[in-house]
């Protein structure tokens, strides 16, 4: 299936972008329609980037009881960074909780991909700079080449985001930025993750400031230690994570199964069991 040309700029100021997800304003705001993607009042909209996950720079725990989280801050703000410097913005200034008080230019020219929204009404896309020479609004077949010159891809080559896939992704680009994520194994967060050789929660800072984790796992052992008031035991962790519900297949298998499945926790010990590159989320 093809992709929808939506032709448009980013815009950061007054909004608090980070490795995997900036706004976008399209050249036509009707072209959002058909997506159900959730706009502001002057038509633009999140994107979430397709196929990457980076560390959290600013994460709100559910239920709110923990203050904002981050996870390491080299890689986080790393991250959020060199998407920017992507996307053509220099000088970049944020005040308290990561807001954009002043950045140059005040916008800059891009396009994206996109054919879907997710539950929360983020545009989910392959995000580009610069201009496209095809009609705004038409189909796009995106092949290896253009997914290259993708900020998704991007962030992968340069080892500063995670391979986090779901299931309306088309193989072919999976594949594709697989290999991005394997000749980027000595670069960026890759020689200090700690996803699936394990790591410790004896405190709160192993999370945000000791230990490199796939940010879904991040986010879900917050959300449980949350839920527990910050009490650190995670002897009800598995049993929470079944209650997420987060469906997964395993590659190449095709196993379908719970996230719970493929995390082990032995006492204070996570890890997970099988690599985050080999595992396909299902949309909610």
């Amino acid at each position: 299936m093809p992709l929808m040309l939506i032709k448009g700029h980013y815009r950061i100021l007054n909004a608090a972008p980070d490795g995997d997800s900036i706004k976008f304003y399209p050249d036509n705001p009707d072209l959002w329609r058909p997506l159900g993607v959730r706009t502001n009042s002057s038509g633009g909209a999140q994107l979430r980037l397709e196929g990457i996950d980076t560390l959290e720079t600013h994460y709100q725990s559910t239920p709110a009881t923990l203050s904002m989280l981050h996870q390491p801050p080299q890689f986080a703000q790393g991250a959020a960074e060199e998407l920017l410097r992507f996307c053509g913005f220099r000088n970049v200034v944020r005040g308290n909780r990561e807001i954009v008080v002043s950045a140059q230019p005040q916008q800059t020219a891009g396009f994206i991909l996109t054919r879907f929204a997710d539950v929360y009404g983020r545009c989910v896309a392959f995000a580009f700079k610069g201009g496209f020479s095809q009609a705004d609004g038409g189909d796009i077949y995106i092949d290896k080449n253009l997914l290259r010159k993708s900020a998704n891809h991007h962030m992968l080559s340069q080892g500063l985001a995670y391979p986090t896939y779901y299931s309306k992704m088309y193989p072919d680009l999976r594949q594709e930025m697989t290999r991005a994520v394997a000749s980027a194994r000595r670069k960026g967060l890759w020689p200090q993750d700690k996803t699936t050789s394990g790591f410790l929660v004896k405190d709160l800072a192993a999370l945000t400031e000791r230990n490199v984790i796939l940010p879904k796992l991040f986010r879900r052992v917050v959300d449980y230690l949350a839920m527990n008031d910050g009490d650190l035991t995670l002897a009800g962790f598995k049993d929470y994570l079944k209650s997420r519900q987060d469906r997964v297949i395993i590659l190449p298998q095709g196993h379908v199964t719970g996230f719970d499945y493929v995390i082990k926790v032995t006492g204070q010990r996570i890890k997970l069991t099988v690599p985050p590159g080999q595992l396909v989320f299902m949309e909610k």
